[in-house]
């Protein structure tokens, strides 16, 4: 028996792309540009169409999700951060704009105490230090799908690197496998796990070069 939620979301879906066109490069939908390379990649997003609704891959590197764990503890071990306004009152400058008329034309900001700068000089260095020592932590290949009123949105963390366009279409390719359940994420990257001696190995080759 069909379930009559999924069925008219998937009504909804496809209604949507019909209404609101994606603007595709062979294809696909590739929100971001590439003009400097780079060999190793942390995120990226690609979107396709699948039996006529859109796919929206959030793609990230087990390597992003163990330095997001860094950036966690440094903020953990550093302690609570003061009870303060982050920035103090704007300062704003002004030209006239007519005889009796002005227009503001900067806005000025500055960090509200000492104590907030000094936490999050504490927060930076700590960070740093981790990033050298490496932290005790692994991260596994994953992939979540949701559906949404505008299509499916697909949550995948997989060791790829997409550093450029042809990257991109790798991307899609796996992440188009995977919508189809023709692969699982644990099948395309069998025993994957990216864990402390992976990430100062990279650190290691970064400052090799």
């Amino acid at each position: 028996m069909k379930n009559r939620y999924f069925e008219l979301l998937r009504t909804k879906m496809r209604d949507f792309h019909r209404h609101h066109p994606w603007r595709l490069h062979d294809g696909l939908f590739i929100p971001h540009a590439y003009t400097e390379p780079r060999s190793l990649s942390w995120w990226d997003d690609v979107g396709f169409i699948l039996n006529g609704r859109r796919v929206m891959a959030w793609w990230q590197h087990p390597r992003s999700k163990f330095s997001d764990e860094i950036a966690k503890r440094a903020q953990q071990e550093a302690g609570v951060m003061p009870d303060e306004l982050l920035f103090r009152d704007e300062e704003r400058q002004w030209k006239r704009v007519g005889r009796s008329r002005k227009q503001v034309v900067v806005h000025r900001t500055q960090w509200s105490s000492e104590a907030l700068r000094a936490y999050f000089d504490q927060v930076n260095a700590i960070e740093q230090r981790l990033m050298l020592e490496g932290i005790d932590y692994s991260v596994d290949v994953s992939m979540t799908m949701r559906r949404y009123r505008w299509g499916v949105g697909m949550e995948l963390c997989a060791p790829l690197e997409v550093c450029g366009v042809d990257g991109v279409r790798r991307l899609a390719s796996l992440a188009r496998r995977l919508a189809k359940r023709e692969v699982t994420v644990e099948e395309a990257f069998p025993g994957y796990r990216y864990d402390r001696d992976m990430w100062l190995n990279e650190a290691r080759d970064r400052a090799a070069r």
